[in-house]
């Protein structure tokens, strides 16, 4: 299956070539990685553009809006959706793809390591994430109620994500990815494949502060899954 990897980026001049050039180490043989510079006053498009990768401008700001404007130009059976400071390693897409043989399956997402975070948080946000998320995944979709998925480490069915519309647009970025999650839950099975891990940076909850990220991210997921 060829998968398109789709990575909005803002201003992301000091982590984009990492991130790159681990996704470029995938070994999974037949991928294209995609660009979406969401408005960049940097350099984060001529660093992407020197590594022969894809890239496109998405002007109006948001994650969801950077997302689907990548989406609309992507070719594969299979969309991906990285950060721009993650860091996969070189079977992250080989891993995840092969949840798709089996046709129920219409997403797989994994767990965050916070690799710059204290080794306590690291720990602790690792295993959090690899037996309360799992466990939600699995009792929401029993219960119809969504599913759990992490945004900037998942994999969509490009065939069921463009039935349900794309990505929701409406949303710039808090929700994202429990508004994806519920939607394509509607069309198939959500795996939350705890081996699945991606490395991603801590900033922002360094800058921002742990819990009250934590916090924002509870209300607006519980948003999304009580709404109609």
């Amino acid at each position: 299956m060829k998968v398109s990897i789709i990575i909005p980026a803002f201003n992301e001049e000091s982590s984009i070539k990492e991130t790159l050039e681990a996704i470029l180490k995938q070994s999974h043989p037949d991928f294209e990685v995609i660009v979406v510079d969401n408005n960049s006053t940097d350099k984060t498009s001529e660093i992407a553009k020197s590594m022969g990768v894809t890239v496109v401008h998405e002007t109006r700001k948001g994650t969801q809006r950077a997302r689907e404007c990548g989406r609309k130009v992507s070719t594969g059976e299979i969309i991906a959706n990285l950060d721009a400071d993650c860091l996969p390693n070189p079977d992250w897409l080989e891993h995840g793809v092969k949840h798709f043989i089996s046709k129920k399956i219409v997403a797989v997402g994994g767990p965050y390591d916070y690799y710059d975070g204290r080794w306590s948080f690291r720990i602790f946000s690792l295993l959090f994430q690899k037996t309360i998320y799992s466990l939600f995944n699995f009792l929401m979709q029993k219960f119809d109620k969504g599913a759990v998925l992490i945004g900037g480490n998942v994999l969509l069915r490009a065939e069921t994500l463009a039935k349900i519309g794309g990505y929701n647009t409406d949303i710039t970025f808090y929700g994202d990815d429990t508004d994806t999650a519920k939607r394509m839950s509607k069309k198939g099975w959500v795996v939350f494949d705890t081996k699945l891990v991606v490395k991603t940076s801590a900033r922002r909850l360094k800058s921002q502060g742990s819990l009250k990220i934590s916090i924002i991210y509870i209300y607006h997921f519980f948003k999304v899954v009580l709404s109609s």
